[in-house]
């Protein structure tokens, strides 16, 4: 039985740091089916978006739990200033996201729109996101993105 149990022990840590190893584009690539501009730039938006939320040693690390940070940051669609008449548009997604307003998380409906992504798609990536971020960086680190991703 103890045999059993160290083999369990050895196996889910090998596919904990095989997720890891994999990064975080191919997690959200493979368990979402988004092609890898989708992925990187969807996680880039989103990292962005809790970055502005995060003290610079917080962010930090973030950064060391996701080994391609940079890339996924220079990935992200440039996020619009909503004027005149896109504010309908955007607000819409944003309704959709249950904001009533365009603010919060729901401010990068345009990010993920701009990739072809629905704006439902923005509360699929988050938890992958974490569940990776935990993996590679642990309960701590999770805590800090998932805090900045509200």
């Amino acid at each position: 039985m103890r045999k059993i149990f160290v083999v369990m022990v050895m196996v889910l840590g090998f596919l904990g740091a095989s997720a890891s190893a994999a990064g975080l584009t191919d997690t959200l690539m493979s368990s979402l089916g988004v092609s890898q501009k989708q992925a990187s730039g969807g996680a880039g938006a989103l990292l962005k978006y809790a970055k502005g939320n995060l003290k610079k040693d917080e962010f930090s690390k973030v950064s060391s739990a996701i080994p391609d940070m940079s890339s996924l940051l220079a990935a992200a669609p440039a996020v619009a200033k909503a004027t005149g008449g896109s504010m309908g548009g955007l607000g819409g997604m944003a309704s959709a996201l249950g904001g009533d307003s365009l603010g919060g998380i729901a401010s990068l409906a345009s990010s993920f729109s701009d990739l072809g992504l629905s704006a439902d798609m923005i509360q699929k990536f988050i938890p992958t996101i974490l569940e990776y971020v935990k993996g590679s960086g642990g309960d701590s680190v999770m805590n800090l993105l998932s805090g900045a991703l509200k």
